[in-house]
C-alpha cells in the first residue's frame, strides 16, 4: 500500500473482484456485468481478456469498469469465455502493468490469471525465481503463481494449477482461463469467496453471487477452500487439490465487504448483518429516539439494531453515491473536506433527537470523528455510537488493505478514551460471542484482526514461515 493510500484510508478494503464465464455466446460482455455489480470490490482498475476457442484478446485500464470497458472495448473481445477483474491493491502499485487480468505467453500456450488475496510468502518466492533468472513484469503477487505454472514439469494445465498453489501460501481466490478452458481456486482455508453458476448454456465463477443475479445466472454453490474447478467442453470437474488444514473464512465479507444482496460461504450478508444489529441491540442498549445507518454498508445492521431496540429507523445520513476518488488527496484541506462531500446529514430528521448511530466497524476513527461533528451540527441532541463487530487491534495480512496496527485506534485506546476521541455520549462494540452467534458455522471463519491467533503464518525468515503481530 502506498503512503497517500495509508494516509487517507480509514475503511478496510478489500482485495478485489474476480469474474468468469465459459460456454455464453459474447461472455466479454457478460463478463463486464458481472464486474459491474462487483465494482464496489475495487475501483483502481478493471480488466477483461477473452478467447473465441484460437485468439485470446484482452483489454484493461486504471478506472471504472464503465470507463474503462467501452461498447468498443467489448465490441473487440470476442468469444464464448472470458474472464475479467476489479481491482483494489493490496500488493504492488496503481499502475496499469499492474492491472488485471494478467495475460501471459508461455510454453504451454496463452494463460490469463485474476486474483484476490494476498501470498504472504510472495517476497521469498519472488526473490528465488529472480535468482534463477525470471524476469517480472508487474509488482504483483499474481504474477508469481504465473511464473510457478510455467515451470512446472506436469503435463497438463490441472497439474501445473495443483503444482503451483501448493508452493504458494495466503489468501488466494483464482479465476483463470486458457484458449478453451475456465478454472477457479480457492487457498486451503477458503479467505476470500469464490461461487459457481450456472448458466442456460455456460458456466460462471464469481467473487459475489450479485454478480451471478445481474446475469440471470444460478448460484450452484460455494466453491470449497482448496477446490479447484476446470471448466470445458466436458462439463465442470472439481478436485481437492489443496489439503486443507481448517477453513478461515474472512468474517469481514459479511460485516462489510461484500453487497448484501449477495450470499457469501453459503451465508445470506444481509441475514447476518440484520442479526448483528439485533445482537449488538440487545448487548448494548440505548436511551434514543431513533436509529441511524453510516450507509449504505451499515444500513442491513442499524435495521437489525432498530427491530431489536424497538427504535424508529431513520435515514439520518444521505450518501452522495457519485462522488469518485478525486477525493483522496495529499492535501490536508481536501481530505478534511471528503466527508462533507460524501455525506450530508438530513436536519429535520436529526434536530434534537437522541440518537443511535449504527456503523460496521472503526478502523482509525478519523472519519467516524467527522461524521459525528456532521451529526451534531446537524441537531442532534445525544449521539450513542454502536459498532457491528468488536474493536479492530490487528492487522490483516490476507488480502485486505489495512493500516498497520498502530493506525488502529482500538490496539492503543480504551473504549471509553475513543469515545472521547468521537466526541459520543456513549460508545458500545458488538462483542466477539456475540458476533460468532450470528453466523451458521462460526468455528470456520478468521477472527485475526479481532486478537485471534492468525490462522495461516505471515512473514518469512530464512525461508520459514512465522507468526507476525500480536496473537492473543
Amino acid at each position: 500500500m502506498n503512503d497517500r493510500k495509508a494516509h487517507a484510508v480509514d475503511r478496510f478494503r478489500d482485495g478485489c473482484g474476480v469474474f468468469g464465464v465459459y460456454g455464453a455466446g459474447s461472455a466479454a460482455e457478460l463478463v463486464y456485468f458481472g464486474l459491474y455489480a462487483l465494482q464496489h470490490r475495487g475501483q483502481e482498475s478493471a480488466g477483461i481478456v477473452s478467447s473465441d476457442g484460437e485468439c485470446v484478446r484482452g483489454h484493461k485500464g486504471l478506472g471504472l469498469v464503465s470507463d474503462v470497458l467501452t461498447a468498443d472495448v467489448l465490441a473487440g473481445l470476442p468469444g464464448s469465455l472470458a474472464i475479467g477483474h476489479n481491482r483494489y491493491s493490496t500488493t504492488g502499485r496503481t499502475t496499469l502493468e499492474n492491472a488485471q487480468p494478467l495475460l501471459v505467453n508461455y510454453r504451454g500456450g496463452k494463460l490469463a490469471v485474476a486474483h484476490n488475496g494476498n501470498l504472504v510468502n510472495a517476497r521469498v518466492l519472488r526473490e528465488k525465481m529472480e535468482a534463477r533468472g525470471s524476469i517480472f513484469q508487474t509488482t504483483m503477487d499474481t504474477e508469481i503463481v504465473a511464473h510457478l505454472i510455467a515451470h512446472s514439469r506436469a503435463r497438463s494445465i490441472e497439474g501445473k494449477l495443483k503444482d503451483a498453489l501448493s508452493r504458494v501460501r495466503g489468501a488466494f481466490a483464482l479465476v483463470m482461463m486458457t484458449e478453451d478452458r475456465l478454472m477457479g481456486a480457492c487457498d486451503p482455508r477458503g479467505f476470500r469467496p469464490l461461487c459457481l453458476g450456472k448458466l442456460d448454456k455456460g458456466w460462471c465463477l464469481a467473487s459475489e453471487t450479485c454478480g451471478l443475479d445481474i446475469i440471470g445466472a444460478k448460484y450452484v454453490r460455494p466453491v470449497e477452500a482448496g477446490e479447484v474447478v476446470v471448466i470445458g467442453k466436458d462439463g465442470v470437474r472439481s478436485s481437492k487439490a489443496l489439503k486443507s488444514t481448517g477453513k478461515a473464512h474472512c468474517i469481514f465479507e459479511l460485516i462489510y465487504f461484500s453487497r448484501p444482496d449477495s450470499t457469501v460461504f453459503g451465508e445470506s450478508v444481509d441475514k447476518v448483518r440484520r442479526s448483528l444489529g439485533r445482537t449488538l441491540a440487545e448487548e448494548s442498549p440505548a436511551r434514543a429516539d431513533i436509529v441511524m445507518a453510516v450507509p449504505d454498508s451499515s444500513n442491513s445492521a442499524a435495521l437489525g439494531f432498530a427491530e431489536g431496540s424497538g427504535l424508529p429507523f431513520e435515514l439520518g445520513l444521505i450518501r452522495n453515491h457519485y462522488v469518485g476518488r478525486t477525493f483522496i488527496d495529499p492535501v490536508q484541506r481536501v481530505r478534511d473536506q471528503a466527508v462533507k462531500v460524501k455525506f450530508n446529514p438530513v436536519r429535520d430528521i436529526l434536530k434534537g433527537k437522541r440518537v443511535v448511530v449504527v456503523d460496521d466497524s472503526i478502523v482509525r476513527g478519523t472519519t467516524s470523528r467527522k461524521l459525528i461533528r456532521l451529526i451534531r451540527k446537524a441537531g442532534a441532541r445525544e449521539v450513542h455510537f454502536r459498532v457491528g463487530s468488536p474493536p479492530i487491534v490487528g492487522s490483516c495480512f490476507y488480502g485486505i488493505d489495512t493500516p498497520s496496527r498502530a493506525r488502529l485506534i482500538a490496539s492503543s485506546h480504551s473504549v471509553s478514551e475513543i469515545a472521547k476521541f468521537l466526541g459520543v455520549d456513549t460508545l458500545a462494540y458488538l462483542s466477539l460471542e456475540g458476533l460468532k452467534s450470528c453466523v451458521t458455522k462460526p468455528d470456520d471463519y478468521c477472527y485475526a484482526c479481532f486478537g485471534e491467533c492468525y490462522p495461516e503464518p505471515v512473514g518469512e525468515n530464512g525461508g520459514k514461515l512465522v507468526l507476525e503481530g500480536n496473537c492473543r
